[in-house]
């Protein structure tokens, strides 16, 4: 339908919450016609000579603009990762280079760089409140990385970069999305054999859905995990696991193919970097970051892997003998490893996964949740009503003392249409709003892929998917417990990158502690709770082969940090990868492996130069968490010490501060270590 009326654009309506029900592909352009003029209109108003260089004048002219504005094209941008569709697609991609020119161009904007200056330079700078004073220093070094230093042709080609890389961001995000939707495999009931009945009931009822008798086979988390850690039958393996590290390459069709799609995105990373007068985009990825130089990036990486190495090996050895002596498989393979790992866990620890799983019911897993976080940090949650863009989606609120602190949706299941992964978005943040002096509170999105119930009965969530959930909650608590009422260091708002993990990785922790599970666990047919015997053997397999993945997660990071810190990696990305293998990896993937090619998190997910965060902040994660260690697991006042340090906190105060303000002192790796069983 034509969209003359804006009244009746879903997109432009003074709604509290995004009417993501109501929003259609054709409600997008119409919408972002009315939404940018009206943003390039207080743009212009703001670096009028008439207006005053004042916070509260350019909040008030601007800032208010530019939020509408992104709050639109963020619901846009959140359902196409949840509910995408060839006509959203278009209409998002079409939009795609005049948001990305606006924000560009606002970023470089000499007037407006002028303006932030003056007020740092004013009399008044010094009264600000450290929350502003912080998100004034962040904004005039923000202008200098956006180009307002760059003059002439320089900061054309700067602009032109930055649509460009918008472009292609997209791009390798949707390739990576149709490759692995594309893929489906019929197998018979007997191919299955050894996988959990509740993978093959789900499995047969796609295969029914879509008219066909067998399982339908999916590179989906909730299929492909189970299928590569249970199935008996090797070459059902090795279709799948060829299938899901050969997607968007070249082995498929060319129009999904990455290769290009990444090599022109370093090279202009690379001469974005020139421009701004660094050596290496890792440089300028670095400047707003807690680490200070790619150098001291890759020490820390490297002597993570020289510690974990002794304990890769070993764990190797154990892997390869144990298959070799009970499983038959003389010659390990990439495609073996999750299912001789999974049978040599079971003989070691008499335990399984799909055995541990039957006691993690959603239902239970999420009160046991709630209460975790209602008991430290002093809220309660209750469910609350939203336009949803999925039946599946349940939508909350927090309050503290019967007031609204924050909200949150949550959408846990898997589906066509939706991208892979787990994630935590935010909708809003906390804001002292200029324009009616309301205070607006916090919204995220959690998103999660796990499998949806059948027949009947409740979700079940493995472990790790329970940890998966845990991790993402701390993100979203970072985001809606903030006190911070500045929109630029609210909540996640300006906390430096290598830092943002802290609280997601500290919540993962209570996913160890017999307190908290005996109470969030129900077997899925008895209803008893997870027997002490069963979680001791947890925990005896915590640490099973953790010395293999921290040399994953190193030999990801390393990757990452030296294709963005090494001018001409463009030319050579295969070679960089091959050789970060051959000086990090203990098992070697196969040759056709193009890990790479889907490495969403650094080509399409903001982590470029930026990914060993997981590991410097798994430093940050595991000291904060050891003085819960020290003082109770579930201590109210060590909780409420953490809450005001470093949640309330945000982005208000460097992470290194909020860290030592909460633990006393500078954190150690001596936590880190000993949590991985590396001591």
């Amino acid at each position: 339908m034509p969209m003359t009326d804006t009244a009746a654009n879903p997109l432009l309506t003074s709604s509290p919450l995004p009417l993501f029900d109501a929003i259609r592909p054709e409600h997008v352009s119409p919408a972002l016609d009315v939404l940018l003029a009206d943003a390039n209109a207080a743009l212009e108003t703001a670096v009028a000579a008439d207006t005053p260089a004042d916070y509260d004048t350019l909040s008030r002219t601007l800032t208010v603009a530019t939020e509408r504005l992104g709050g639109a094209w963020g619901a846009v941008g959140h359902l196409k990762g949840v509910a995408d569709t060839p006509e959203l697609r278009a209409a998002f991609n079409e939009n795609l280079p005049r948001i990305t020119e606006f924000y560009t161009r606002q970023g470089a904007d000499e007037r407006l760089y002028a303006k932030y200056k003056a007020i740092a330079a004013s009399p008044t700078a010094a009264t600000l409140s450290a929350p502003r004073q912080q998100a004034l220093s962040h904004w005039l070094r923000d202008f200098v990385l956006s180009g307002a230093e760059l003059q002439g042709e320089a900061k054309v080609r700067f602009a032109q970069i930055q649509e460009r890389l918008a472009e292609l961001s997209q791009s390798f995000s949707e390739h990576v999305l149709d490759a692995t939707d594309s893929f489906s495999y019929l197998a018979t009931t007997e191919e299955l054999a050894g996988v959990p009945e509740d993978v093959q009931a789900a499995t047969r009822a796609a295969a029914e859905a879509a008219g066909e008798t067998g399982h339908k086979l999916t590179l989906h988390m909730p299929v492909y995990l189970p299928v590569m850690q249970y199935a008996e039958n090797r070459p059902l393996r090795e279709r799948l696991y060829t299938a899901y590290v050969t997607r968007a390459c070249e082995a498929g069709p060319p129009e999904r193919d990455n290769t290009p799609v990444m090599a022109e995105i370093l090279r202009l990373k690379q001469e974005e970097a020139a421009l701004l007068g660094y050596p290496s985009y890792a440089d300028v990825s670095l400047v707003a970051k807690m680490a200070e130089s790619p150098k001291q990036v890759t020490d820390f990486l490297r002597d993570l892997a020289a510690r974990a190495r002794p304990y890769a090996e070993k764990d190797l050895a154990e892997l390869r003998a144990f298959a070799a002596q009970e499983l038959g498989l003389s010659e390990l393979q990439s495609w073996d490893v999750s299912f001789a790992g999974e049978k040599l866990k079971e003989a070691r620890y008499a335990f399984s996964d799909q055995e541990v799983k039957q006691y993690f019911t959603e239902p239970k897993v999420l009160a046991g949740l709630f209460r975790i976080i209602e008991t430290l940090f002093e809220v309660a949650i209750h469910p609350d009503t939203a336009p949803v863009w999925h039946e599946s989606v349940r939508f909350y609120r927090i309050e503290r003392g019967g007031e609204l602190i924050g909200q949150f949706y949550l959408d846990p299941y898997a589906r066509p249409g939706k991208r892979p992964g787990a994630w935590m978005d935010d909708v809003k943040g906390r804001w002292l709003r200029p324009d009616t002096g309301a205070l607006q509170t916090p919204v995220a999105h959690l998103v999660c892929n796990f499998s949806a119930p059948v027949g009947g009965k409740p979700a079940l969530l493995t472990h790790d998917e329970v940890q998966t959930l845990f991790h993402e909650f701390g993100h979203g608590l970072h985001h809606m417990l903030t006190q911070v009422a500045d929109l630029g260091v609210s909540g996640i708002s300006g906390v430096e990158w290598d830092a943002v993990e802290l609280p997601s990785q500290f919540m993962e922790n209570f996913c160890w502690e017999w307190e908290v599970l005996r109470h969030m666990t129900a077997h899925v047919d008895t209803g008893e709770p997870l027997p002490r015997a069963l979680f001791d053997k947890m925990i005896a397999a915590k640490n099973f082969q953790s010395g293999l993945m921290t040399l994953r997660q190193v030999e990801f990071a390393l990757l990452d940090m030296r294709l963005h810190a090494e001018p001409g990696s463009d030319a050579r990305i295969q070679q960089i990868v091959d050789e970060v293998r051959n000086e990090v990896a203990v098992m070697k993937p196969p040759a056709f492996n193009r890990f790479q090619h889907t490495f969403s998190h650094i080509f399409a997910g903001g982590y470029a130069a930026g990914y060993y965060s997981y590991k410097w902040a798994e430093l940050l994660s595991a000291d904060a968490w050891s003085a819960f260690e020290e003082e109770g697991v579930l201590n109210p006042e060590t909780g409420r010490r953490y809450r005001r340090e470093i949640l309330e906190a945000g982005g208000a105060r460097d992470a290194i501060d909020n860290f030592k303000a909460f633990r006393g002192r500078e954190p150690k790796i001596d936590a880190l270590l000993r949590h991985q069983g590396m001591a």
